[in-house]
């Protein structure tokens, strides 16, 4: 298996697992990364996911093209669905993992290069903390071709316009200071660290309500682009959907009563 994953507790840890092609994305990697992903979507004991790459060279280095030929045009491979269409070439289906309509959280645990598709994968996530020894860039421009999974639009969400254009723009990578200096992570830790704190960061998040966690998610994704009074409508009927909730009700009285909520996603 290119991707392991290993349960702890509420958390799902997902690794990429091809240190000697630094992690890089192949098809039969993004397949079997987006399984892992629908099993922590539909398992209701699951309630956050944390995303690394094996060893301590690279998070992910990107797309593993190498002498790869789409074998069927564009055209041919537009109409279908994911896995279809990567078969025909078309594999950026695979990298959007939107599609899975998967509302748990997802921490990116970065531990080296990221970079490309490696990065647009991480924006994708909630939450990004990196080791001390990270780096970052959208190198498409060298070599003729573009972030094609939205790299661009989400890093402009990320960080301010200037910085995006720039890393863009030039291809350069970035280190971790300078990523967490622009917001692009939210810290960085010592290498051997890196993993003991993102696990941290989801343990906290799993304490949480879970139905109030992935309403959260969901909000921040479908409220982005819209008008003050446009979000406000979906906030008010995901806030309506959870008033009545088992677990709005516990973690009231829980905090009337000074002690830990015990929720049930019900």
């Amino acid at each position: 298996m290119t991707v392991h994953l290993q349960i702890e507790g509420p958390v799902a840890l997902l690794t990429i697992d091809r240190p000697d092609a630094l992690n890089a994305l192949n098809v039969a990697t993004l397949q079997t990364l987006r399984a892992h992903l629908c099993e922590v979507r539909d398992r209701s004991d699951l309630r956050v996911a944390v995303l690394t790459g094996s060893g301590s060279r690279a998070f992910c280095a990107g797309a593993d093209l190498k002498g790869a030929q789409a074998p069927a045009s564009y055209a041919e491979a537009l109409f279908h669905a994911p896995d279809a269409a990567a078969d025909l070439g078309l594999y950026l289906r695979l990298m959007d993992l939107g599609s899975l309509q998967c509302w748990k959280p997802m921490i990116a645990a970065v531990n080296g290069h990221c970079l490309g598709a490696g990065l647009e994968i991480a924006l994708q996530c909630d939450l990004r903390v990196a080791s001390t020894q990270a780096s970052f860039g959208l190198p498409e421009v060298r070599v003729g071709s573009i972030p094609g999974v939205s790299g661009l639009h989400r890093l402009l969400k990320a960080v301010p316009c200037a910085l995006a254009m720039q890393m863009v723009l030039t291809g350069e990578r970035i280190d971790a200071a300078e990523a967490a200096r622009i917001g692009l992570v939210s810290e960085t830790t010592a290498p051997d660290q890196l993993l003991d704190r993102a696990l941290a960061l989801a343990r906290k998040v799993a304490q949480n309500a879970p139905l109030a966690v992935q309403a959260v998610r969901k909000l921040a994704r479908q409220t982005a682009h819209l008008s003050d009074a446009d979000a406000q409508e979906i906030t008010e009927l995901y806030w309506g959907a959870l008033r009545d909730t088992a677990d709005r009700t516990e973690g009231r009285q829980a905090f009337a009563e000074k002690r830990t909520p015990r929720f049930t996603g019900r």
